[in-house]
């Protein structure tokens, strides 16, 4: 594999790109790690002779240079790339290789999710033939106005970065370039690299420097002086300031930093899904979530905050309520990103582009001697009583045969441990999650909730459990988003990963059910029932036989079935523990009445509703819509 000149070496594009993406390294501060530590790939037509012959070459020959790992999925492979990703403050992700055409494909919503995610991701999608010569082939789209176009250019709106390798000395610019964002905290999200078949397994000379370990240093940028002095004039003139705490404080290791900051000043904080462990549930300035899915406390708070303090948050329509959250005239937006795009939102005339925990820091610095009032402190520590006195009233066992959501939660976290992980997707489970976890650890809380992706549960869990292998990772997951990728509990038996997943029976789509009755739909299809032969609808009584118990266990998988009585709670605490003290992976059934709802937080969201019908229903659902939509601010004005 050496060729005649010393410099190069004689490899193809497939053997290229694997050996160099091994010796990737990721430097933040005191910490080096490998960014890309692993390649998950399904093999087919297209990448079975380029990628996966490389990752077999190299396992024969230089064992760990590159590990390999199965998947079920090729959607799941990039679910686990960014549950990996988020614990490790997205210093390091997986790669994702997939076949021509539906293999590839299959990976375009992981790749969304991840950029909404602003979670790194490299995926590794195969492409039909460069040369043409064999054309159209198997599972190629054929565009008679441009026959350049393959499956793979459908990732380009989805990824942040996207190129294709249409000859073999394109890669060594294509892969540095890859390499730049996927560790840029400014523009990382899915990074796809398109490789055209014949493309990976031709052979070429490749510099030795392309081979050698390479440092990629996270950017950390400091405030300018000149918008950090207008933000701090902002806020020490402040009467009631509210901090919105993202995803960011946790990506640039900040929580100490806004810490130090709220305990100097005495002001709130409200979080964002992915902002979840910024500050301990019990820290008596933090108040919870914020926005559609958030507490009282908070959303009472953000209702008349005059200055309001964003740090890395994208300011999603869940964080703010649909623009209903902040309801003071004159309120002011300090927004710190470290992505200038996020820094602008609101109309903000306060931006800070640079790092969340540089920034906090600084804050700190300059505010010293500021802190907010008595009469707004009182009003913060009696907000948060009386929130935590309702999650405590919620999570009290009813002794129901069919608990509610907010028992099962309740009961969940009081047998975990601080340290343990819960992650969640979609459903109904991540408004409750956000208003009623109590979040013990800056790592703690994975709710992946910028794409909301059905099905992320498991394979984002294993993720998570692969890059923090010490913790117990728990998975919530409700039985719609089971149904749609259930199958990577496989890849858990087959590597021997431990997860605790709780699948929640509910016969149905909870949330969506629970939104379909606020427009004035009537939960039409969303149950699972038997097909009525007569109205071709599924709105009766007879419920499906499934067994999702018996098809987990059909994997290999321990599980545990919670049978319906009054004393559920109490052997669901029973259940978690006995997975807690178990090495293998475990998932725990039970039913639960999905017309039991967590404490009311005061937010809204903003779902348009039919504005002619015939329906009652949907004619009250407007009329209750317009008034709701009354309050939302425009813009600027």
């Amino acid at each position: 594999m050496t060729s005649m000149t010393t410099n190069t070496r004689r490899l193809t594009v497939g053997q290229a790109l694997i050996e160099f993406l091994a010796n990737q390294w990721t430097v933040d501060g005191d910490i080096r790690e490998r960014t890309i530590p692993g390649t998950y790939g399904i093999f087919g037509h297209g990448n079975v002779a380029g990628v996966g012959q490389a990752l077999k070459e190299y396992h024969e020959t230089r064992p760990g240079l590159m590990p390999y790992h199965q998947a079920r999925n090729e959607q799941a492979m990039v679910h686990q790339s960014v549950g990996y990703a988020r614990m490790h403050r997205r210093r390091a992700t997986f790669a994702s290789a997939a076949s021509v055409g539906p293999g590839a494909a299959n990976m375009l919503t992981g790749a969304a999710l991840a950029t909404t995610n602003r979670l790194p991701a490299l995926l590794l999608p195969s492409d039909t033939f460069a040369t043409r010569t064999t054309d159209p082939v198997l599972q190629q789209i054929e565009n008679p106005r441009d026959t350049s176009i393959q499956v793979s250019d459908a990732f380009r709106p989805v990824s942040v970065f996207f190129d294709r390798v249409e000859r073999p000395e394109q890669l060594f610019s294509i892969a540095l370039a890859a390499m730049r964002v996927l560790t840029d905290p400014a523009e990382t999200g899915a990074v796809t690299i398109a490789l055209p078949e014949d493309v990976q397994a031709e052979q070429l000379d490749v510099p030795v420097e392309f081979l050698q370990p390479r440092e990629w240093h996270i950017r950390r940028p400091l405030p300018e002086k000149g918008p950090l002095a207008r933000a701090v004039e902002a806020i020490r003139t402040a009467k009631r300031p509210l901090i919105v705490a993202g995803g960011g404080v946790i990506y640039s290791g900040a929580e100490d930093a806004l810490k130090a900051l709220v305990e100097q000043t005495g002001i709130p904080v409200g979080t964002s899904q992915a902002g979840g462990g910024s500050l301990a549930w019990d820290h008596p300035q933090y108040l919870g979530g914020i926005g559609a899915t958030g507490t009282l406390a908070s959303n009472r708070l953000a209702e008349t905050a005059d200055v309001v303090i964003g740090v890395g948050t994208r300011y999603s329509d869940f964080t703010t309520a649909s623009r209903t959250a902040f309801q003071d005239s004159g309120v002011q937006f300090v927004n710190i990103n470290v992505q200038s795009f996020d820094a602008y939102k609101h109309g903000s005339q306060l931006p800070i582009v640079a790092d969340a925990r540089e920034t906090l820091e600084a804050l700190a610095g300059a505010l010293d001697g500021y802190t907010v009032d008595a009469d707004y402190a009182s009003r913060i520590a009696a907000e948060k009583a009386t929130w935590d006195a309702l999650v405590d009233e919620s999570f009290a066992p009813s002794g129901l045969s069919r608990p509610g959501q907010t028992e099962i939660i309740g009961a969940t976290q009081k047998a975990s441990d601080p340290t343990d992980v819960v992650v969640q997707a979609a459903g109904s489970l991540p408004g409750d999650l956000h208003k009623l976890w109590r979040v013990r650890d800056p790592l703690g809380y994975h709710v992946e909730y910028a794409f909301s992706t059905m099905g992320y549960e498991i394979a984002g869990g294993l993720g998570v459990k692969r890059g923090a292998p010490d913790r117990d990772v728990i998975v919530m997951v409700g039985d719609g988003s089971y149904l749609m990728l259930h199958t990577e509990l496989v890849t858990a038996v087959a590597e021997g990963i431990k997860i605790i997943v709780i699948l929640i029976q509910n016969q149905g789509y909870a949330s969506i059910g629970h939104l379909s009755e606020t427009v004035g739909s009537e939960r039409f299809g969303t149950l699972y029932r038997k097909q009525d032969p007569e109205r071709l609808d599924f709105q009766g009584t007879e419920i499906l036989p499934v067994d999702l118990a018996a098809n987990a266990r059909s994997y290999g998988i321990d599980v545990i079935e919670i049978a319906e009585s009054p004393s559920a709670i109490d052997d669901l605490s029973t259940a978690i523990a006995t997975a807690k003290a178990s090495d293998a992976a475990t998932l725990i059934h039970i039913h639960s009445d999905p017309l039991l709802y967590a404490p009311d937080g005061a937010g809204w969201w903003d779902v348009p509703v039919a504005e002619v019908s015939t329906l009652p229903s949907t004619q009250a659902a407007y009329e209750q819509y317009v008034g709701e939509r009354a309050k939302q601010r425009p813009l600027l004005g």
